[in-house]
């Protein structure tokens, strides 16, 4: 059975359900759309350009032009330390005192040695001449005159013996007084009176740096040996010059030595195990102002790259080995660029590809970009040093890739 609505009870239904509709639109209406997020503010600047000079840096330490150790060379026990350590001595100066009573002694026995043979060599020699004129009357044998002869000459060589023995006492003697061999820096004494000294080895008692001249020696790595090696084969006229190469000395608290140094040593061999090669530049050391053994870097410029692209390393982003800027283009809008990095100058890295003269780089704020977003530069200039103007030299190593930076 269907029971069939009366047609005025379905009008109602339908009004209704298009008065709720329309409610429901009225409400949509009456909501705020969202506002667009704010653009990202950045940090940008325009690529630096200039023309940079390439550096070999290494790391080495400071040694004397001379590095003196001053041994005991006789056998005794120490009686006198005679100099301030830490200070400079000059040659010929005392500085230790070996008791020098048992030195004494031998000397005067060897002297008394040499004595006796004198003499027996004199009285030999009174036998020859005594016989040189009888065997000649035939008063005597030849057999008598030629032994005359034999004894003679053995006082003679008994005679030599007996005054290389005394001098070499005499020179144990003088041992017992050690002087400076050179003028130099004195170190810390390695003996105390009483010590005994010079038994079965020289005893290392100090040592003596010259300092006037100071040298650091320092290991290059085999790259960097071969780029300097093929700019004096490409530029004859630098071979003459590799000599005089200036060196710049930078201190361990940053500080750059005032006088610039010269290399005078390259080793013969590339250590196979490490795969560097050893070498020494020496610098004037005025106020002798550097010791042996502090820490210090070494670099010196062996090419010059013209219109260098640099920008700051904080600017550029690794991942997996792939190395990318924000370039921001001229709507302000990002691009993110694969760019290629060679050498680092300070704080700043030099890019072979990837980056034209004039463009504009995100500096700070990487974090905040992607790919086509609009950004808000402020524009700041790129620095060498803090990221800032160019003027100070290089710092930094040839060579290597940025890290990661955000």
């Amino acid at each position: 059975m269907r029971i069939h609505q009366p047609s005025s009870s379905r009008s109602r239904r339908t009004v209704g359900l298009a008065m709720a509709a329309a409610a429901i639109l009225i409400a949509g209406c009456g909501k705020k759309v969202a506002p667009p997020p704010p653009v990202a503010e950045v940090k940008a600047a325009v690529v630096l350009q200039k023309d940079v000079p390439i550096y070999i840096e290494a790391i080495g330490q400071t040694r004397g032009s001379t590095e003196i150790e001053v041994r005991a060379r006789v056998e005794g026990f120490l009686q006198t330390v005679d100099f301030k350590e830490g200070f400079p001595v000059r040659k010929g100066q005392l500085l230790y005192t070996i008791d020098p009573e048992p030195f004494e002694a031998a000397l005067a026995q060897s002297k008394g040695k040499l004595a006796q043979a004198e003499a027996d060599l004199a009285r030999a020699h009174q036998d020859v001449v005594r016989y040189e004129p009888l065997v000649a009357k035939k008063a005597i044998s030849r057999q008598d005159y030629e032994t005359a002869v034999v004894v003679e000459r053995a006082a003679e060589a008994a005679v030599e013996a007996a005054r290389a023995a005394a001098r070499r006492a005499e020179i144990d003697l003088g041992y017992t007084r050690v002087v400076a061999p050179e003028d130099g820096l004195i170190g810390k004494t390695e003996v105390y009176p009483g010590t005994l000294v010079g038994r079965g080895l020289s005893t290392l008692l100090t040592r003596i740096s010259q300092i006037d001249n100071i040298h650091v020696r320092f290991t290059i790595p085999e790259r960097d040996y071969l780029r300097f090696a093929r700019r004096r084969l490409e530029r004859p006229a630098a071979r003459a010059l590799s000599d005089e190469l200036p060196f710049e000395l930078i201190l361990a608290d940053g500080s750059v030595h005032p006088e610039r140094g010269k290399l005078v040593f390259v080793d013969r061999n590339v250590d196979p195990q490490t795969g560097t090669i050893l070498a020494e530049a020496a610098f004037p050391n005025p106020g002798l102002l550097l010791r042996p053994g502090q820490y210090a870097r070494v670099r010196t410029a062996i090419d010059m790259k013209p219109g260098a692209i640099l920008v700051p390393q904080r600017a550029i982003a690794e991942m997996q080995g792939v190395y990318s800027v924000a370039v921001v283009k001229g709507d302000d809008t990002i691009e993110i660029r694969m760019v290629k990095p060679a050498e680092r100058i300070g704080n700043l890295w030099i890019v072979e590809a990837g980056l034209k003269p004039g463009e504009r780089i995100v500096v700070e704020g990487l974090q905040k970009v992607r790919p086509g977003v609009k950004v808000k530069p402020t524009m700041v200039t790129i620095e060498q040093g803090s990221g800032a103007a160019p003027g100070s030299p290089p710092a930094g190593n040839v060579g290597g890739a940025p890290g990661t930076r955000g």
